[in-house]
């Protein structure tokens, strides 16, 4: 159980735990802040009515255009809200690309693309609720409730976690504190997981056209880089040194097959080989716009570029896997065998 102290010069004095009974308090700071449950997304919805006759507290939608339902405990037993979210992933589960448009029309008053363009900075995924996941908001679940959601999430790959609110007060002043059951992430790969073919093991990186960043910059350099805003820039935190990626360009293919070696870091702090920083010899707007805002700022990685492409050789067909995210993993397996044999990667090379 959390506690919370007062720190003063007598010693510590614990603060009041306080009921959670606010919960209209609780769903309007989480629909404005989806991070407080572990969530990167938006809401699509509150108070959405299901076929059932029920209604999902919120409704929300991550960057890949998965569905999060989210459900506060209020006065049911920690069972009874567990057996209500899984009702509610029951519907959820039959929602079309077309019925989730519609939804969100009538929920939010908006369209999807332009809510979606306000958060992401990009059009929306053509296919939605590929996947789903739900979360339980609550002070606390008994034990046997916390067997059967790692039970669910761990053992079956079901999309379901809890999330633990705790409002303490002391001399008139109010503290929230925020805790998971298991980690939200390893939550949604597990569910992503088992709604489509597993990993590849390989990595897609894009930085958009040629006019965007020319890729005989980045391949003679040695880097990948993003900019723009924390939502482009945090993208390179999943890449990890050693992690094999295929950078695509925009309007013409795949060009280039490598390995990270360095983790992320400010464009302004990269080295080459040569010991000269990036800035100092490519200095590029994509490179140092806004060198002193972080937010804004260019971060990159460094790569070390194994098989490459000029732009008029670009690897592509038909139907290959792409699309706007600075990185995902690529989970098509036609797309991972074309690359694989087009710049001879064997499998060994790339797990």
């Amino acid at each position: 159980m959390t506690r919370l102290f007062r720190i003063t010069e007598q010693g510590l004095v614990e603060s009041r735990r306080k009921p959670l009974d606010l919960e209209s308090r609780i769903e309007d700071w989480v629909a404005r802040d989806l991070s407080l449950v572990g969530v990167d997304g938006f809401v699509i919805g509150r108070q959405v009515a299901t076929d059932h006759g029920t209604r999902i507290d919120l409704l929300a939608m991550d960057e890949d255009g998965n569905l999060i339902i989210i459900e506060l405990k209020r006065d049911r037993s920690p069972r009874d809200i567990v057996g209500q979210v899984l009702d509610y992933a029951s519907w959820v589960r039959h929602l079309t690309t077309k019925d989730v448009h519609d939804l969100v029309r009538a929920a939010m008053g908006r369209s999807l693309p332009d809510l979606y363009r306000d958060r992401y900075g990009k059009a929306v995924p053509e296919t939605l609720n590929a996947s789903h996941q739900m979360i339980v908001v609550a002070s606390e679940v008994d034990e046997a409730t916390k067997r059967i959601i790692e039970y669910l999430s761990e053992e079956h790959d079901v999309g379901i976690n809890a999330s633990f609110f705790n409002i303490f007060g002391d001399q008139g002043h109010e503290w929230l504190t925020t805790d998971s059951l298991l980690d939200q992430e390893e939550v949604k790969d597990r569910a992503v997981k088992k709604a489509r073919a597993p990993w590849s093991g390989l990595y897609y990186v894009t930085g958009g056209a040629e006019e965007d960043r020319p890729w005989e910059e980045l391949r003679r350099y040695g880097f990948f880089t993003a900019c723009g805003g924390r939502r482009y820039s945090n993208a390179l935190d999943r890449l990890e040194i050693g992690a094999p990626i295929f950078y695509y360009q925009k309007n013409k293919g795949y060009l280039g097959y490598g390995l990270v070696t360095t983790a992320k870091m400010p464009a302004t702090e990269f080295r080459l080989a040569s010991g000269d920083l990036l800035p100092d010899v490519l200095p590029s707007g994509y490179v140092t716009d806004y060198a002193d805002d972080p937010d804004m700022a260019s971060y990159v990685v460094g790569v070390d570029w194994k098989r490459t492409f000029d732009r008029d050789e670009a690897r592509w067909f038909s139907g290959i896997f792409a699309n706007q995210n600075v990185v995902c993993k690529i989970y098509d397996q036609q797309t991972a065998d074309f690359l694989r044999e087009q710049f001879g990667v064997t499998h060994e090379e790339s797990e």
